[in-house]
């Protein structure tokens, strides 16, 4: 510690180094200093009155933090806080958290902190006990009253004593509470009848503004009868403030010498064997672990394996969903879906530049060819769309549009198989569209879809299914609508009722594939494929509490929502 002389001289007479006073390490080395070069300073009477001080003291105590020196200002540091309370417990045997702030020129809830600390030690240094003192502080109308005067004061102050006209009085701030307080006190009059309108006029010459009085006597905490602490606060001119503050006093392991307790065995406590004449801290059990870095889960996977694990109870298995990237024959020629469908234009779905065709050699051969009879001319009972079918268009690759693709190709396998066999299938995976972005609509999105085969299924089966379905999210209201999908006749939207909205709202679309798409597989006759889908992102907004799909997927994600987003489980019914 090195300062100019008289910048130290300056430092050392606000240091109190005589009562009480603790010889530190700090001391000891400015000393060293001070000592080397005594003559420099013989003009700084402060730093030669400490010199000599600590001259006669013995050797330094155990090194504590520092007295730090901010702007002129003494400031204790929090080490040094605690001893302070120590040391006046020593002293006085007891103390109050408030008067100990007062003399020390400490914030009070600085002084808290450091008792609390104190408390916190192992073998009960100090006891405390939590008090509580009410008194009544001025409002900022009162300080307005102590600095200017109250209002009845200011007007009477305001009144000549030739008297002056009502309507002039009245343009001061806070004439009508002044007047009618002048008034009750007696200190004005009114000559409703003078010449020129009512004119007002003193009736004492002077007066005296009891109410600062009192106000002042509140704020120096002095004795003021209950009848006018009444008066001014109906007035609103002081507030009652309660606080609160510590008695402490010795407890059973009082010391002056803090011993903080270890907070760790080291490895070289246990080389010199000083653990032995050591405390520590007690293990705390129960406290919770710093939370780990970690990933998590995105809400729709959430939902999504919410979803999976409905399906896997229904008896159904999933199929394999990887591949993105899907031809046209399987997207839309094996669903019969024509090729001069709107559906199949660059305007809603994705095509692939590189490589922008799939080999024809990747397609069954005769499979492609009862695909492409059904489509100009028919059959299975069908006319067909009667135009001139062309592979190349079969052949282009695209982003798949939905995962009905991936139940063709499932369902086209278990028809090469030598003896069908019923099946329970669903997916639930990404695809993508050429959309107008907006709220609720984004180019990809998640279709979940069931799919169950077997012999003379009919509509009624894929009511009962989709109410059994439905039931397990929680949805019992149910109606469908007929509607128009190119690849299943019958049709069906589904509908359920929305107790919130009141209303009737479409949540999945439904139907039985046609026999043009399933006989050409080489299916069964007497087989019935009904099939349904549904979105994924559409349920986990409303569970999320989210209106822009776009705060689900993408850069404007929350990602404090996706942390927080809790398990998902539907209410099942």
């Amino acid at each position: 510690m090195t300062m100019e002389p008289l910048k130290l001289d300056e430092y050392l007479s606000k240091r109190s180094y005589v009562n009480g006073y603790c010889f530190t390490y700090e001391d000891k080395a400015l000393f060293e200093v001070v000592n080397k070069n005594i003559s420099n300073y013989s003009a700084c009477h402060h730093v030669v009155r400490w010199h000599k001080h600590i001259a006669k003291l013995s050797k330094p105590v155990k090194k504590q933090p520092p007295v730090v020196c901010k702007q002129d200002k003494i400031v204790l540091t929090d080490m040094s806080l605690d001893q302070t309370i120590l040391n006046v417990l020593e002293k006085d045997g007891e103390i109050d958290s408030l008067g100990l702030a007062s003399d020390q020129s400490v914030d009070h809830q600085k002084l808290i902190g450091a008792i609390k600390s104190l408390l916190a030690l192992p073998g009960e240094y100090i006891k405390a006990e939590q008090k509580q003192v009410s008194c009544w502080e001025l409002t900022g109308e009162g300080k307005s009253f102590v600095a200017n005067g109250s209002y009845e004061y200011i007007l009477f102050n305001s009144v000549p004593k030739e008297g002056i006209l009502q309507k002039d009085l009245m343009k001061l701030p806070n004439a009508k509470i002044g007047f009618s307080k002048a008034m009750t006190l007696g200190w004005i009059s009114i000559d409703k009848k003078a010449e020129g309108g009512p004119t007002v006029f003193r009736k004492v010459e002077t007066a005296e503004d009891e109410v600062v009085k009192v106000l002042n006597n509140i704020s120096e905490q002095k004795s003021v009868p209950d009848k006018v602490i009444q008066d001014v606060k109906k007035r609103k001119l002081i507030s009652p403030v309660v606080t609160k503050f510590y008695k402490v006093t010795k407890g059973p392991g009082f010391s002056t010498t803090i011993q903080r307790p270890e907070a760790d065995l080291t490895a070289e406590m246990l080389q010199d064997g000083s653990w032995k004449s050591k405390t520590f801290k007690d293990y705390n059990f129960a406290a919770r672990g710093a939370p780990m870095t970690s990933g998590y889960l995105h809400p729709l996977l959430k939902v999504r394996a919410e979803y999976r694990r409905i399906f896997l109870d229904m008896g159904f298995s999933e199929m394999p969903t990887a591949q993105f990237v899907e031809n046209g024959f399987w997207n839309f020629d094996a669903l019969f879906q024509p090729q001069q469908h709107p559906a199949r234009d660059a305007h809603d779905t994705f095509f692939i530049s590189e490589p922008a065709l799939t080999k024809e050699a990747k397609f069954p051969s005769d499979y492609l060819e009862r695909v492409k009879t059904t489509h100009e001319k028919g059959g299975y009972g069908s006319t067909g769309y009667d135009y001139d079918w062309k592979v190349i268009e079969a052949q282009k690759n695209i982003l798949r549009t939905h995962t009905t693709a991936v139940s063709a190709r499932m369902l086209y396998k278990i028809a090469q198989q030598p003896e069908f066999k019923p099946v329970k299938m669903f997916s639930i995976d990404r695809v993508f569209r050429n959309e107008t972005l907006d709220a609720t609509h984004l180019a990809e999105f998640h279709q979940i879809e069931g799919v169950v085969a077997d012999r003379n299924l009919n509509l009624g089966h894929l009511i009962g299914i989709l109410h059994t379905f439905f039931k397990k999210l929680g949805i019992e209201k149910l109606k469908f609508k007929p509607a128009y999908n190119p690849y299943t006749e019958p049709s069906m939207e589904i509908f359920s009722y929305h107790e919130g909205l009141k209303k009737w709202v479409e949540i999945g679309n439904s139907g039985i594939f046609r026999p043009e798409m399933l006989l050409p597989m080489g299916l069964p006759a007497d087989v019935n494929v009904i099939a349904w889908g549904l979105s994924l992102e559409r349920p986990t907004m409303i569970k999320c509490g989210i209106n822009n799909i776009r705060e689900l997927i993408g850069p404007k994600v929350n990602l404090n929502m996706v942390q927080d987003f809790p398990i998902c489980r539907v209410n099942k019914a």
